[in-house]
C-alpha cells in the first residue's frame, strides 16, 4: 500500500539553525560556488547528437530527466548537480533531441523518440545503479525507462509526473473540440510553462504517444518510488501521481503533496524537498547493499 505523505512545510524534514543554514549534510554544496560540469556531446549513428553534463562519482548515480520543451539547465537540474558533488555521487543530466543544446528538431520528436534518448544515455553514460529523477514529461519517461532497464534503475523520484498526460487530457476534451483539433491536425494547449503561453501538439504526436501509455494496467516497477506533486499544479493534475502510485508493483511508494506547490517545483523549499528525498533514497540504497 502506497504511503501518502502531505508535506505542507519543512518541519520534520529539514531543520534550520538560527542563522538560516540547513542542517542536512547535502546542503553544504549550496554554501559555496562550485565549478559547473561542462557541456559535452555524444554521437549516435544517423541520429541527432545529444548534449549532456556529467559528474563522475560513486553509486548510486543520479540521472535527471527534464520536462517537455525544457532542458538540463533549469534550477532543479543545477541544484541536483551541486548536491551530488557534495556527496561524491555520480550525476548525469542531458537534453533530449530537439531540446536545449542537443541536435534535432523539437516538432519532430515523440515520446518514443525521447524514450530512446533516455535509454541510450543510460546504456552509454550511466555507470552502475541509478536513481532516476523525472520532471513532468520526464517523469513519464522515467517510468518507461525503469520498465525497460530494471537492472539499472534502483529508485525513482517523480516531480509533477505527467504519465500518459497528453493522451488522457486530449481524450477528456468535449468531442466537438477533439473533432476540430483532428480536422486542423493540431491541439493548442494553454500553459504558464513557456513565454508563448501555449503548447502546440500535432495529432501524429498524440497517436504515437498512445503506444507508451502505462496507466491502464499494473506497472512492472518494483524499486522504491517517490512522487512529489503540487496541489496548485495547473499543467499536470496531482491525481496522476496518485494513479502511478496505485499501479506500480513496488511495495515502497510514497506520495508527497505540496500544498502550495506549482508545476515547475522550482521554489527554494520545493528544491530542498527534492534534494532531501534523493538524499534519503541514497541512504536507503546504501544501507541495502
Amino acid at each position: 500500500m502506497a504511503a501518502v505523505v502531505l508535506k505542507h512545510c519543512w518541519r520534520g524534514l529539514l531543520h534550520n539553525s538560527g542563522n538560516g543554514a540547513v542542517g542536512t549534510v547535502g546542503f553544504k554544496a549550496f554554501q559555496g560556488v562550485r565549478q559547473k560540469s561542462t557541456v559535452q556531446y555524444i554521437s549516435r549513428p544517423d541520429l541527432p547528437k545529444l548534449a549532456y553534463r556529467r559528474v563522475k562519482g560513486k553509486s548510486p548515480g543520479v540521472v535527471f530527466l527534464p520536462g517537455y520543451g525544457s532542458n538540463m539547465s533549469g534550477p532543479k537540474a543545477e541544484a541536483l548537480e551541486e548536491f551530488c558533488k557534495s556527496l561524491g555521487h555520480a550525476y548525469l543530466r542531458f537534453d533530449y533531441s530537439g531540446h536545449g543544446a542537443s541536435e534535432g528538431v523539437f516538432s519532430e520528436g515523440t515520446i518514443g523518440t525521447w524514450k530512446k534518448d533516455v535509454l541510450f544515455m543510460l546504456d552509454e553514460l550511466a555507470e552502475g545503479p541509478q536513481i532516476l529523477v523525472g520532471s513532468s514529461m520526464g517523469g513519464w519517461l522515467m517510468l518507461l525507462a525503469a520498465i525497460a532497464r530494471p537492472e539499472k534503475t534502483k529508485a525513482l523520484v517523480g516531480i509533477s509526473t505527467a504519465a500518459d498526460h497528453f493522451v488522457t487530457a486530449f481524450k477528456a476534451l468535449p468531442i466537438e473540440v477533439r473533432k476540430e483539433c483532428e480536422d486542423k491536425g493540431i491541439w493548442t494547449i494553454p500553459t504558464k510553462s513557456n513565454q508563448e503561453g501555449i503548447y502546440t501538439v500535432n495529432m501524429d504526436f498524440l497517436q504515437e504517444a498512445e503506444n507508451h501509455c502505462i496507466l491502464q494496467s499494473p506497472i512492472p516497477i518494483t524499486c522504491p518510488v517517490r512522487l512529489i506533486h503540487g496541489l496548485k499544479d495547473e499543467d499536470v493534475p496531482w491525481h496522476i501521481s496518485m494513479q502511478v502510485a496505485e499501479r506500480v508493483l513496488s511495495p515502497d511508494v510514497d506520495i508527497i503533496l505540496r500544498r502550495h506547490g506549482q508545476h515547475h517545483m522550482t521554489e527554494k523549499d520545493d528544491i530542498k524537498l527534492i534534494v532531501y528525498t534523493i538524499d534519503d533514497l541514497i541512504d536507503k540504497l546504501t544501507t541495502m547493499v
